[in-house]
């Protein structure tokens, strides 16, 4: 088959630009060969290299003496003691989704859960952070139902349990939604897989399933903006079978306790030309590969359709070469293809053979080490100008509005959509803060959560990162979690606009310092940059999710409210109303500063809480909505009424940081502010709980029909 001739047009359909393609020239030598510039393509778009991001990538904190692999592999792995470790990461599968979303979003699910069980986890929980365009917009609907469905189809299939997340609407996500997916899994500390290669002439192996032309460009398209063409990209989508994963969950585990495995890798962005070099160069080592032995599921195609192709449920393994026919066996057992496709030489060099002919023959280090990196020009966002007069409202319509929201009422639509309870090991399923899964076999437990709020990003992007991280602290807290580490998926716009750049540059200042002062190290993550429509992008949108340890499922702090319990507000109330969800849902504006986070003041209050945790008989953190939202949701899910006494817009509504609502006995209540007092930590009895209406001030109403409300607006507005 003839390859096309290098011409400006097919190396800017590559998304290069010119002096990256002098790059290629200078490293090389010549020009490339068709082949050869998709394998740079694959390896130097923004998706696999983190050309913009890396300079600043490298200031997070990402060690500490929990943490057993930090960023660099496919997942994190921290220590959870008695010889395990949790193994876990977020990843993004955004432009995918918007071109095709219930594929876009089951791969996006299916990649996660991969990149888990390559480290030699067995996958134990999933989370999604999803953001949309404004629910009235055309595609909104479309977008959200099958974007459910995908992650609903893949996870309930494959088995593993959704614990948490988040849904968020508005109007900049109407040409790009944002599908955020996280897997957790279990793993003996001392029997982690790495993906560096190692020894000479030892046999690559391909696993799993075969190799078609879905997904071909896939990691290029996903470093663009979209545009008019966005129909034209829905070949670049990957087409998903979990259950073909679970067999090749249950065949690399298998396989991992043989002995067989020198190195293992996740084929994902990129496909084989990603995970054949990434195992390379980490090892040191050259590549050579002879594609006329990939398992191939179409006919006739081309080295540069099987190097580029991101075809599903695939991996990619060194091996002992004595153990080969043991571990085909494994592969055979279960149905899967086991395929000796290459080798390790010594030489750097990444060789492809196909039907007799030399396709490429690149220098293998360069496509990884040698990546344009690029310090980028950044502006800082303009400081926000202060809430010119703050609104008030009658505090029973303020709440009324913010429930009927899509925003703020109630997800079950959604998370009754996801298998929360397989596995049988869900202690805390979505809907009431952070998810908690039992370690199985011990009194152990672990919480996840996944937290940011765009908004607060856009006006101030360093307290914006902070304050993820903070919240993040405080759910994992509010069910009595000791915070262990983070893993972070930043989704932001074009990075060659210097203002977007101010934006990536102060969120990762505020998540790093964050991190630091809450010993919340990021271990893993993901970078997910031009996610803009005909040059409009996204709000920033930094999602962090989180990682807790429960030394004992005795330790959870339950949502157990109660009638005639007290409520206290635990932390300083200013009644800051800057960039708040009252001010977005009721007034329409998103004006303001974000709130300040004083990381002192989190890491305080939260060890207060969790020392103080046999007191608390519901906790549950104060984000957006404030105290009127909070005290709402724990009296609902309880199905009890709530009396608070304050009845100002701000006091109620206020989104001030390093604050929980704590519901507990009247006795419960006066210990605990004996305790607050005596740590130096703010502390306030604010109502109580009880009766079957909402009442705050002076207003009230039934807590039936708000119920009703909350429960069904978000289906009245998506379903």
């Amino acid at each position: 088959m003839q390859e096309p001739a290098i011409t400006p047009d097919l190396i800017a359909a590559h998304g290069l630009k010119p002096e990256e393609y002098d790059m290629i020239l200078e490293i090389i030598g010549r020009e490339p060969s068709f082949t050869e510039l998709g394998i740079f393509s694959a390896m130097w778009n923004e998706h696999c290299s983190y050309k913009s991001s890396k300079k600043w990538l490298r200031t997070l904190p990402t060690s500490g003496p929990q943490v057993i692999c930090g960023p660099g592999e496919n997942a994190g792995v921290v220590d959870i003691g008695d010889g395990q470790a949790v193994v876990f990461k977020m990843e993004s599968h955004n432009h995918p989704s918007y071109i095709e979303p219930y594929q876009g979003a089951a791969t996006g699910v299916g990649g996660i859960l991969r990149d888990v069980f390559t480290m030699g986890a067995r996958p134990i929980a999933s989370m999604n952070a999803l953001s949309f365009g404004e629910p009235s917009h055309p595609k909104t609907r479309r977008l959200v139902n099958g974007v459910v469905e995908g992650i609903g189809g893949y996870g309930n299939c494959f088995g593993v349990p959704c614990v948490g997340g988040e849904v968020r609407f508005h109007p900049a996500y109407n040409g790009n939604c944002l599908v955020n997916a996280f897997a957790a899994g279990l793993a003996d500390s001392d029997k982690i897989f790495y993906s560096a290669a190692s020894g000479i002439g030892m046999p690559v192996v391909y696993l799993g399933a075969k190799t078609g032309r879905d997904g071909v460009g896939g990691a290029t398209m996903a470093s663009a903006e979209f545009d008019d063409t966005i129909e034209e990209k829905r070949p670049t989508v990957q087409v998903g079978d979990p259950f073909t994963e679970k067999r090749l969950m249950e065949a690399c585990l298998e396989l991992m306790q043989t002995g067989a495995v020198i190195s293992i890798q996740d084929m994902g962005a990129a496909g084989l030309t990603c995970s054949a070099v990434e195992m390379g160069d980490k090892g040191g080592l050259g590549i050579r590969l002879n594609l006329d032995a990939v398992p191939q599921r179409e006919e006739n195609m081309s080295a540069y359709e099987m190097m580029l192709s991101e075809s599903q449920e695939r991996m990619l393994m060194v091996l002992k070469p004595e153990k080969e026919a043991e571990a085909k066996a494994v592969f055979d057992k279960w149905d899967l293809d086991f395929a000796i496709v290459g080798e390790t030489i010594t030489e750097d060099r990444f060789i492809i053979l196909h039907k007799g002919e030399i396709r490429a023959d690149l220098p293998l280090s360069p496509l990884s080490g040698r990546a344009p990196e690029y310090d980028r020009p950044w502006v800082p966002t303009p400081a926000a100008a202060p809430l010119a007069e703050v609104p008030q409202i009658d505090p029973i319509d303020g709440l009324r509005a913010l429930i009927a929201s899509p925003n703020y009422g109630g997800k079950q639509w959604v998370y009754e959509q996801y298998d929360t309870m397989v596995m049988a090991d869900s202690a805390r399923t979505p809907g009431l803060g952070a998810g908690i899964v039992r370690v199985h076999g011990t009194d152990k437990a672990l919480a996840f959560t996944s937290d940011v709020t765009p908004r607060y990003v856009r006006a101030n992007p360093e307290e914006g990162g902070k304050q993820a991280v903070a919240e993040a602290y405080r759910n994992l807290t509010a069910v009595g979690a000791r915070p262990l580490a983070s893993t972070d998926n930043l989704n932001f716009g074009n990075p060659e606009k210097p203002e977007i750049m101010g934006q990536f540059v102060g969120a990762i200042k505020g998540i790093g310092a964050a991190c630091a002062a809450l010993d919340m190290p990021i271990v893993s993550g993901n970078v997910s940059l031009y996610n803009e429509t005909d040059g409009s992008a996204i709000l920033p949108t930094p999602t962090i999710g989180a990682v807790g340890l429960l030394a004992s499922t005795d330790e959870i702090i339950g949502k157990d409210v109660r009638e005639g319990h007290v409520a206290l507000v635990v932390g300083e109330t200013t009644g800051h109303l800057g960039q708040s969800a009252l001010l977005a849902e009721v007034f329409n504006r998103e004006d303001g500063d974000a709130p300040h986070v004083d990381l002192e003041s989190e890491r305080r209050n939260g060890e207060f809480i969790r020392a103080n945790r046999a007191l608390i008989k519901a906790c549950t953190d104060l984000g957006d909505g404030g105290l009127a939202l909070a005290a709402f949701e724990l009296a609902e899910g309880a199905g009890v009424g709530v009396q608070l006494d304050a009845a100002s817009t701000e006091f109620l509504f206020g989104e001030d940081q390093a604050r929980y609502l704590v519901a507990c006995n009247f006795d419960q209540a006066e210990a605990l502010m004996t305790a607050a007092t005596a740590a130096g930590v703010p502390i306030a009895a604010i109502g109580r709980f009880g009766g079957d209406k909402v009442r705050i001030g002076t207003s009230e109403a039934p807590l039936a029909e708000f119920s009703a409300l909350f429960r069904s607006s978000f289906a009245a507005a998506v379903a």
